[in-house]
């Protein structure tokens, strides 16, 4: 993959879109649906009779399915009127949610949303693993990625969140079928977050040393 692949005209109107989106509203559009599953799965009791009509979805694990479906959909819509775009990863896990909430709901088994998931994690995995063995690194590709990096920085970093992916894929399984449905919830929400956070941080480093608007700046000051 051309390591400046993911280099945008400062000029591009998407671009400059995404830079206006208030981080704080950006960070409401990705964590939101999953504070709605959270609370809903709490107070679904709750909810069934201040909102008589989510009763006909069932107990409190379909009730937040249900929501978990609808806010998802709210913050993808809402992502698009604001950017005009929607990133592939965001797009592929709305996507699995509706596909297995609607099963989820359909067949009243919460098999299916508990595996949501491992599915995603499974997918993107599979997708970062797969390309590297054809000789692509795809990780730009699945995150809009804004930096860039050389070709050796993708390929590792590409590995390292394939395998990632794969470890969160194989620790939900075990949470899911070793652990009740309300301890899932909140390792869900929880727990695979500040997960995910600790280990997007350990790869600075990696990021830092193969950044080529870093080289791209050193190269300019020893010219001058």
């Amino acid at each position: 993959m051309n390591p400046r692949i993911l280099e945008r005209d400062p000029s591009d109107p998407q671009k400059q879109k995404k830079e206006g989106v208030n981080p704080l509203l950006k960070l409401v559009l990705e964590l939101g649906p999953l504070m709605v599953f959270f609370f809903a799965n709490a107070r679904g009791a709750w909810l069934s009779q201040k909102f008589p009509v989510l009763a006909e979805f069932g107990g409190p694990i379909f009730v937040a399915t249900g929501l978990f479906m609808a806010a998802t959909a709210i913050a993808l819509a809402a992502s698009w009127l604001l950017t005009r775009t929607l990133p592939i990863m965001p797009m592929v896990s709305g996507v699995v949610v509706f596909v297995f909430g609607a099963l989820t709901l359909y067949l009243q088994d919460d098999i299916f949303i508990k595996m949501k998931p491992t599915i995603v994690n499974m997918l993107f995995g599979g997708v970062l693993l797969g390309g590297l063995f054809f000789g692509k690194s795809l990780l730009g590709y699945v995150f809009d990625s804004a930096f860039s990096l050389d070709a050796e920085g993708w390929k590792k970093l590409t590995l390292r969140w394939g395998l990632f992916f794969l470890f969160l894929a194989l620790v939900n399984e075990v949470v899911w079928r070793n652990f009740s449905t309300d301890a899932w919830v909140t390792f869900k929400v929880w727990g695979i977050m500040p997960i995910t956070l600790l280990f997007t941080f350990s790869q600075m480093p990696l990021i830092m040393r193969h950044s080529l608007e870093g080289k791209t700046g050193n190269e300019e000051k020893a010219g001058k």
